[in-house]
């Protein structure tokens, strides 16, 4: 019970932060645009974050119900609030999780005979968390089974995953032509801890018999793979947690911990001067789970007869008990495995207006002057468990002043229907400095908000295209 009770808690600390940088995506003023598109097109020379302030991000979603729902002052019992937000959800709801620290980056221009390339650098840590809402085991834990005799419940409905991990990256932009742009980035990931339960199946049913005697059926396939936690899930671990969860996440950060590789692809095509087409592929990528690594399984299949209803009722009879642990033993093993990456794709199509050219030749200008305004769309689809996560994004962006931007949106998506979004840039001498947050008009009252999304950061930008 004490490695199932650290496990969950570890899964659910981490689920509080989705995965789509709507307003960053193809806001080329933004050096961190290319970790979301190697092939964007940036104009600045170089460029280096400033460490650990260059780029923090993090989003929190969930679909089915709002932290409101549960914890609003309104006189209604926590309990009862429990089983409205249950009775709400379905087992294709989730609560997603995504936050990221630059500890570094930098990039620099690259000049060639058939134009300009671009190197650029980095690393970052990142908290990954996707947990679909378990509708059916919810329900048996809070209603048990005797009012539900004839339903299967389905413990295939338990899908999780938490991981923290740091990510190593090299990227590469080419102009292939004047409309074409390619890149693509390299990635080394580093996993810390890692926590996945997925391809579970198995289900729960209780039918009545003959002379009031019930038939309880439980066929279970779940499995809960670990790495970073052995040492903590020890019964005999009495170190200080908090310590040494620090010190071992300094170490396997810096390729200590179990390792993994990616690469990111993209592109920007331009078919008329004012018209842009973007697409991108983020985290084609894998980690092997060798190190420190533990599992848990309850896997058999359970047939009992009796006039108990109630399947957890303390009359419930020792031997059937005992019976049952044989039948479905708690086992924990030691092997390797291995995750995937939650694939993100992007794309965009983008139409510029408000023609504008420099009154002299300014060979270090930051920004591309040719258009001061865009519209465009984005689509966004990121791979789950069971079905992908969509957004779709409408846009414009506009230079305001010279070195200020700003780029407004608004999403669809699984969330909402009504995500507005605003990101503003500004550079002043070489110092840039960036804000950007969707889902504003939930912030009158962010309790009744399903997703929340907020990045800052600061750079140092120098030069601009020598084109």
């Amino acid at each position: 019970m004490r490695k199932i009770t650290i496990t969950l808690c570890f899964f659910f600390s981490f689920s509080c932060f989705s995965q789509n940088k709507e307003i960053l995506y193809n806001f080329t003023p933004q050096p961190q645009s290319l970790l979301l598109n190697p092939g964007a097109d940036v104009k600045f020379k170089w460029f280096f974050g400033v460490p650990l302030l260059s780029g923090i991000s993090a989003n929190v979603g969930s679909t089915g119900f709002d932290a409101y729902s549960l914890f609003a002052n309104n006189g209604v019992d926590f309990n009862t609030k429990v089983k409205n937000a249950v009775a709400s959800v379905d087992r294709n709801d989730y609560v997603t999780a995504n936050q990221q620290l630059e500890i570094f980056t930098a990039g620099f221009r690259l000049s060639g005979f058939k134009g300009d390339s671009y190197i650029s650098f980095g690393m970052y840590q990142e908290l990954d968390s996707f947990i679909y809402i378990p509708k059916d085991l919810a329900i048996l834990s809070l209603y048990g089974n005797k009012d539900y005799i004839g339903k299967s419940f389905n413990l295939g409905d338990l899908s999780a995953k938490a991981e923290l991990l740091s990510v190593f990256h090299v990227g590469f932009t080419k102009p292939i032509s004047e409309k074409l742009i390619l890149g693509v980035r390299g990635k080394i990931y580093s996993s810390i801890f890692n926590g996945t339960s997925k391809d579970n199946s198995g289900y729960f049913v209780t039918t009545q018999g003959d002379n009031l005697i019930y038939n309880q059926v439980i066929h279970s396939n779940l499995e809960l793979n670990t790495s970073g936690l052995t040492k903590y899930m020890d019964e005999n671990y009495d170190g200080d947690v908090a310590s040494d969860m620090k010190d071992d996440a300094i170490h396997r950060a810096f390729l200590g911990g179990n390792l993994g590789f990616g690469l990111d692809l993209g592109f920007t095509y331009y078919p008329k001067r004012n018209i842009q087409v973007t697409a991108s592929l983020v985290d084609v990528g894998f980690i092997n789970h060798s190190k420190d690594v533990e599992s848990f399984t309850f896997k058999g299949e359970y047939n009992f007869k009796g006039v108990i209803t109630d399947f957890n009722s303390e009359g419930t009879i020792d031997d059937a008990y005992h019976d049952f642990e044989e039948a479905i033993p708690f086992d924990t093993l030691y092997h390797k495995y291995t995750t995937f990456r939650p694939l993100k794709f992007y794309s965009s199509f983008q139409y510029s207006f408000e023609e504008e050219r420099p009154t002299e030749c300014n060979c270090t200008a930051d920004e591309d002057f040719g258009y001061r305004s865009a519209l465009g769309v984005q689509l966004f689809a990121m791979s789950t468990p069971r079905q992908p996560l969509l957004a779709l994004t409408g846009y414009y962006r506009r230079r305001i002043l010279k070195g200020l931007q700003m780029k407004a949106t608004y999403t669809i998506d699984s969330y909402s229907y009504s995500n507005v979004g605003l990101g503003l840039t500004t550079k002043i001498g070489i110092v840039n400095f960036y804000a950007m947050a969707d889902n504003l008009l939930a912030y009158k009252d962010v309790s009744k908000a399903n997703a929340l999304t907020f990045q800052i950061g600061f750079n140092i930008i120098s030069g601009g295209s020598n084109k």
